[in-house]
């Protein structure tokens, strides 16, 4: 469990980059002390919510991640409540793509998220602590293996961290980094991955982290509209 929350993770090293950044010593004042989480020894859920990450707003992201955690996961018992996680392998394997597009709206997705499913519950991968002992280029190799799995989300379930910019993310980082809102952000996707690991190297992965988390008040303080709605 405490590998889970990230316990054991120092960020002193990360906190003094954070303290001189124009950026980061805003987002690391707002949640002083957060940590990212993994989801235990399997990477599957990390793998499904890349994929229900992918080619879409926030806003929408959310709406396909609720459904399908409340329509196919688990459920726990706490206090007379109860808590929603994230589904089984084989639950998903067994399902028609067709059935999950159109019960949770997830699109494509849902050819990936069965193909992702019936792979972890065939054939196995690596856990977390495995991939920790690749070097970040050997995990991340390991990790487009994966069906539905390309750049952008390899970035996220790495362990070894990335930065995971999709065509969504230069509308916020092109406007922190560049001062203005790309033309297009199809091709600014690279420019902008780039400038993130130049400014922040191995901590490019807890620097997206942070700000993703704290878009409203990183607006109001440096007074830019920033939003990944």
């Amino acid at each position: 469990m405490v590998h889970s929350i990230g316990a054991y993770d120092d960020l002193h090293e990360f906190y003094k980059l954070a303290k001189n950044d124009l950026i980061l010593k805003h987002v690391v004042a707002d949640l002083n002390g957060m940590h990212s989480t993994s989801s235990g020894d399997t990477i599957f859920p990390d793998a499904l919510l890349a994929i229900l990450l992918q080619m879409a707003p926030l806003k929408r992201s959310n709406e396909m991640m609720d459904c399908v955690i409340r329509k196919y996961g688990e459920t726990a018992e706490f206090e007379d409540k109860t808590v929603y996680v994230w589904p089984q392998p084989k639950k998903l394997a067994s399902l028609n793509p067709d059935t999950l597009a159109k019960v949770c709206k997830v699109g494509y997705r849902a050819e990936r998220i069965v193909e992702l499913a019936e792979k972890f519950e065939k054939e196995g991968f690596p856990t977390l602590q495995e991939l920790e002992k690749l070097s970040p280029e050997g995990a991340k190799k390991k990790l487009l293996e994966l069906p539905g799995i390309g750049d952008y989300s390899a970035d996220i379930i790495n362990p070894h961290g990335g930065f995971p910019i999709d065509v969504w993310s230069p509308e916020v980082f092109g406007k922190l980094f560049f001062g203005k809102e790309p033309e297009n952000n199809r091709q600014a996707v690279e420019k902008v991955k780039m400038e993130g690991i130049l400014r922040w190297g191995q901590w490019s992965w807890m620097a997206f982290f942070y700000i993703v988390q704290d878009l409203e008040n990183l607006s109001k303080k440096l007074s830019i509209n920033l939003r990944l709605a």
